[in-house]
C-alpha cells in the first residue's frame, strides 16, 4: 500500500491533467491514479496470494459480475477511496484492501496516503494502528458526535433522519472516505455514524476494524455486515455497542 502510493498516487495528488479524470455517473469520479493503484494492487495481491479471487472497485465497474465473486474467497480493493478529494486536490483519501471469505471479512487493512496512518485487523485477533493494538473510545461529548451520509439517501428518508435523528446528536461534516471515517468512530473524534450505499470495497475493512477494536458495525435490523449483500442498503458504525443501541432504536423510527 505503501509502495502503491508512493508510485501511482501521490504523484497525480495535485497533478491531474484534462482527461485524467471521468465521472462513471451520479457524480462518481475516478481517475487515472485509481486505476493505475488498482492495477499494482492486483499485481502485489496476486504474488500474496494466487489462490482467491480479485474484486476491484474499478474492475467491477467495468465488469458488474465480477461482484459475483464476493460470496468466494477474495480480494476487495478500494484502490483510492475519497476519489472525490483526490480529484479535488485535498484530504482524506486512502487505499482499502480486505481479504474476506465466506461472505464476511478475515482482514482488513486501512491506510491514509498522506500522513502514513495504518489501520489493520485480523478477526477475531484485535485492531491496530500503526502496529499498536487499540481499543475503540467514544467522544464522551452530550449530546454525541454524529457524521450522517445522507447522500444516497432517497428524499423522503433523508428528511425523516433530519427529523428524528440529527436533533439528538452534534452534526459535523462525513469526509467523504471511509479510510478515515472508520478511524474516526475508534480514535474518539465520532461516535456515530450512518451510511447508506454499503459498497464492500467502502466497508468490508472498516467494518471488522471498529468491531475488532471495540466498536460496533452492523444493518439497522442489528444484523451483522456481509460482502455479499452489496446491493443492501443502510449500516450503523458506532465507538461502542451502546452508542450503535441508541443510534439504532432512533433510527428504526424512520
Amino acid at each position: 500500500m505503501e509502495r502503491v502510493t508512493r508510485e501511482a498516487i501521490l504523484p497525480r495528488f495535485r497533478n491531474l491533467e484534462d482527461g485524467d479524470v471521468e465521472d462513471k455517473g451520479g457524480n462518481d469520479p475516478v481517475t487515472i491514479a485509481d486505476k493505475d493503484s488498482e492495477a499494482l494492487l492486483r499485481e502485489g495481491l496476486t504474488r500474496i496470494d494466487d489462490t482467491i479471487a480479485f474484486v476491484g472497485e474499478e474492475a467491477a465497474h467495468a465488469d458488474p459480475a465480477i461482484l459475483d465473486r464476493l460470496d468466494q474467497p477474495c480480494w476487495i480493493v478500494d484502490p483510492i477511496d475519497g476519489t472525490r478529494n483526490f480529484a479535488h486536490g485535498k484530504p482524506p483519501f486512502g487505499i482499502i484492501i480486505a481479504r474476506a471469505e465466506g461472505g464476511f471479512t478475515q482482514s482488513g487493512w486501512l491506510y491514509d496516503c498522506l500522513t502514513g496512518r495504518f489501520c489493520s485487523a485480523h478477526r477475531g485477533k484485535g485492531a491496530f494502528v500503526d502496529g499498536e493494538r487499540i481499543q475503540s473510545r467514544a467522544t464522551g461529548k452530550n449530546p454525541p458526535v454524529a457524521a450522517i451520509s445522507l447522500i444516497f439517501m432517497e428524499e423522503e428518508r433523508r428528511q425523516a433522519t433530519r427529523r428524528h435523528i440529527s436533533p439528538n446528536y452534534e452534526l459535523v461534516d462525513i469526509p467523504f472516505c471511509a479510510a478515515e471515517q472508520y478511524p474516526r468512530l475508534a480514535l474518539g473524534e465520532n461516535d456515530v455514524s450512518i451510511f447508506e450505499r454499503t459498497l464492500a470495497w467502502d466497508h468490508a475493512a472498516g467494518a471488522l476494524w471498529l468491531e475488532e477494536a471495540g466498536g460496533k458495525v452492523a444493518r439497522p435490523d442489528g444484523s451483522p455486515y456481509r460482502v455479499d449483500e452489496w446491493d443492501r442498503k443502510g449500516l450503523l458504525g458506532a465507538s461502542t455497542p451502546q452508542l450503535w443501541d441508541e443510534l439504532a432504536g432512533r433510527y428504526a423510527e424512520l
